[in-house]
């Protein structure tokens, strides 16, 4: 497993979304924060998990690492149920990516079959 997949283990709770140009909104509470200036990442990854909410001039997340959208769903699925997310932009990003893994899983399905 990779070292980031196991930290969506732990930290399946603090994670955030792009919003806009250079703001992230968390996922669960939908509080906009922003990446701050040491947390090291050189660009903006549409969602990061973050060990670290600071408050200081405006709300910062610290220690943050790129994420797939897709562990959630896959390390995380009770907290992450779509069927009780609250609707907004992170639900229907979400709701993307399982369309996406539907199809992707039907296509292997269908060339495995025509093997």
């Amino acid at each position: 497993m990779n070292i980031r997949k196991a930290l969506v283990c732990g930290f399946f709770m603090q994670v955030a979304r792009k919003e806009g140009e250079k703001g992230y909104l968390t996922v669960k509470d939908n509080q906009a924060v922003s990446l701050h200036p040491s947390c090291g990442l050189d660009t903006q990854p549409v969602w990061v998990l973050f060990s670290e909410f600071v408050l200081t001039t405006q709300p910062y997340i610290r220690t943050v690492t790129e994420i797939r959208p897709e562990w959630l769903l896959e390390l995380a699925p009770n907290y992450y149920d779509l069927e009780s997310f609250p609707d907004g932009e992170t639900k229907r990003a979400l709701r993307r990516v399982v369309k996406k893994q539907t199809r992707k899983n039907a296509k292997a399905k269908k060339n495995t079959k025509g093997s």
